[in-house]
């Protein structure tokens, strides 16, 4: 009786590893090349954002300055009505008040914490600077202009004017807000402001001149007792002032490229 001989065809079966093992590295080359186009995308746009905005909005701002020292003031505040004592409240990024999450604040309901008077007949314009900030030490000259919308306004690389607040050089509190990343981004290295700095603001020919006093290196949103007529924080105790003056506050965004928290300098006016 002869032997059974067993023959085993095993080329079937290696054809199909095979060609699993080729759908497999397709599969995987297919996603790496997706993941680097997603890459590339994400890095363009945050090349776009951090760097091309801000090129522009400060390329922009600095043209607004030198046109504004060629003599083109606009009216200013004291022309508009603008001073201490609306009830418009504060509403952008860079700005204390309410936060969507997004880098946008909304408007808290009210004037900020101390504001009292009647409310301005019409509104000024927002979109136009009229004034320059100028700080000295970070070799920082913006535009200012009235509100702290966040489009027509900050993004623009100016220092807005938040409404209700003081004219420049009056009684009360000249406040600011303005972006510390992107758009110019002109308030990002306030942090580094010492007391006995100055804070210079020119408007119309007029110069007025603050000197920092005290930092506040970080607050809430809603702490609208730091743009208050006597600036003084309603979270941090003991920050702030507590006599009647001529105030100057500048508020942005902490820590950066991020607007979870606000930083505030406060500055008195120089007699």
């Amino acid at each position: 009786m002869r032997d059974r001989v067993r023959v085993v065809v095993q080329g079937k079966g290696r054809r199909a590893w095979h060609g699993r093992r080729a759908g497999l590295a397709g599969a995987l080359w297919a996603a790496g090349e997706l993941a680097v186009t997603v890459g590339v995308v994400v890095m363009l746009l945050v090349v776009h954002q951090v760097w091309w905005t801000n090129r522009q909005a400060l390329s922009a701002a600095h043209e607004v300055v030198r046109e504004l020292e060629e003599g083109g003031w606009p009216a200013g505040p004291e022309e508009e009505g603008q001073g201490q004592g609306t009830e418009e409240g504060p509403g952008a990024e860079a700005s204390v008040g309410p936060s969507d999450g997004s880098g946008d604040s909304g408007s808290p309901g009210g004037a900020p914490a101390g504001n009292s008077g009647p409310r301005t007949a019409d509104p000024p314009r927002r979109a136009s600077a009229y004034g320059v900030l100028r700080i000295p030490r970070l070799g920082v000259a913006v535009p200012v202009a009235q509100g702290v919308d966040k489009r027509s306004v900050l993004d623009k690389g100016y220092a807005g004017h938040y409404a209700g607040t003081a004219r420049p050089g009056a009684e009360g509190n000249f406040a600011l807000a303005g972006h510390r990343n992107t758009h110019g981004e002109p308030f990002r290295y306030i942090n580094r402001l010492r007391a006995g700095d100055e804070l210079i603001v020119d408007v119309r020919g007029k110069r007025y001149v603050y000197l920092v006093g005290q930092t506040l290196a970080e607050t809430t949103e809603r702490d609208t007792g730091v743009i208050a007529p006597v600036p003084r924080s309603a979270v941090t105790p003991g920050a702030g002032y507590s006599e009647p003056g001529a105030y100057i506050t500048l508020t942005t965004c902490t820590p950066e490229y991020s607007s979870k928290y606000r930083l505030v300098v406060w500055g008195t006016l120089k007699r």
